[in-house]
């Protein structure tokens, strides 16, 4: 292509200093080095993750930073040494990197990698350098990916390509939140048919959990949220029961276990909060519930959990980008994406141009949203 080889200038949404308001700017991207691509984004998602993100509240993240992880675009250029892509594929970025080559990696039981920004800081490419700058300062790039930006510069490892037929503006959510979701009901918590779920938190993630749920054959899926207006969604993907915690006078896990019997078999706290992640998992089944652990808490936060929770035989886990192996996995839900075997489509309920990011941002912070899309 043209521009290959050359900084490319183009918009992106800055964020200059935490919990401040991005600032779209034009941003000068340098060509890929070796072993790196070079994206033209098309469309991207806000996550929950991105405000996270934007209050600072996560460990080795550094300001000014582009933000964004939940992308879909086009590939402009390759380094030196990239094999798996080329010019004009159709690609997601990758939050979740696959090395290959470190032990998570290599074990057929894990999706995680060393390379992921939990382990180690990813505000630089793997060189320890920047592809971004802005008004003559450098730039810090967010998960790799950073896909608030018309163009962004990954790691190989760090992209997937799809099929060339993807509608780019609706599987940018499989990027994120909803291979998290899903995967949380399938891969994590394996529901199994005629069971009972209960969610907490019906955003873009937690009805994601709704539709891998229902898909997995669970006979009762219980939505749960402070939110009444999310209700008629969760509905519409599967759920078969609605509650308002500020309906009841006593605790929610009370509530469940009565409306249960015993408890759920299986529960997902996909908010980020102490209290929310204690009661999902006091809301499952004392001896065979499962509760799968999603939000995000800050980071440094603690949780203060009465062991007779656990003792009992209950299982608490946690989940990563719902158990898929990114460069293998993403490919595929594309593929069954495009046989319609599922369709989060659904979950898009606004798609604005770049240049209305902040707006994205308050719709997600006011509940009005479950996803935005931003076009470039």
């Amino acid at each position: 292509m043209a521009t290959a080889g050359k900084v490319i200038r183009c918009r992106a949404a800055v964020a200059w200093a935490p919990s401040k308001p991005l600032s779209v700017e034009e941003v000068e991207v340098a060509p890929p080095k070796a072993g790196e691509v070079r994206i033209k984004i098309v469309a991207t998602g806000i996550c929950q993750t991105d405000d996270h993100g934007l209050k600072g509240s996560f460990p080795n993240m550094d300001f000014p930073v582009i933000l964004g992880h939940e992308g879909a675009g086009i590939v402009e250029s390759i380094g030196e040494g990239v094999t798996s892509v080329k010019p004009g594929d159709k690609v997601i970025p990758l939050a979740i990197p696959r090395c290959g080559e470190c032990s998570f990696c290599r074990n057929p039981d894990s999706n995680y990698c060393q390379k992921f920004h939990f382990t180690e800081s990813q505000s630089l490419l793997p060189d320890k350098t920047s592809r971004f700058s802005c008004k003559g300062k450098q730039i810090h790039h967010f998960m790799w990916i950073s896909t608030f930006a018309e163009y962004t510069v990954a790691p190989e490892y760090a992209v997937a390509k799809i099929d060339a037929a993807a509608p780019l503006d609706k599987i940018c959510m499989l990027g994120c939140g909803f291979s998290t979701g899903y995967g949380a009901a399938i891969n994590t918590a394996k529901v199994k048919p005629g069971s009972t779920c209960a969610i907490f938190g019906l955003g873009g993630v937690g009805l994601s959990v709704v539709m891998g749920c229902k898909a997995a054959g669970a006979s009762r899926i219980i939505a749960v949220d402070i939110n009444n207006d999310k209700f008629a969604k969760a509905k519409e993907l599967g759920a078969t029961d609605c509650i308002n915690p500020r309906d009841f006078r006593k605790p929610v896990q009370e509530v469940l276990t009565e409306m249960t019997g015993q408890g759920v078999d299986y529960s997902f706290e996909a908010i980020g909060q102490a209290d929310t992640m204690i009661a999902a998992l006091a809301s499952c089944n004392m001896n065979t519930g499962v509760c799968v652990m999603i939000g995000e808490l800050d980071s440094g936060s603690e949780i203060s959990i009465d062991p007779m929770l656990l003792v009992t035989g209950r299982t608490w886990k946690g989940t990563i980008f719902g158990g898929w192996k990114s460069r293998e996995c993403i490919p595929k839900l594309v593929s069954s994406y495009l046989e319609k075997k599922f369709n989060p489509d659904l979950l898009i309920t606004h798609t604005l141009p770049f240049a209305k990011v902040n707006e994205g941002f308050e719709l997600l912070r006011a509940g009005k949203s479950v996803r935005t899309v931003l076009l470039f």
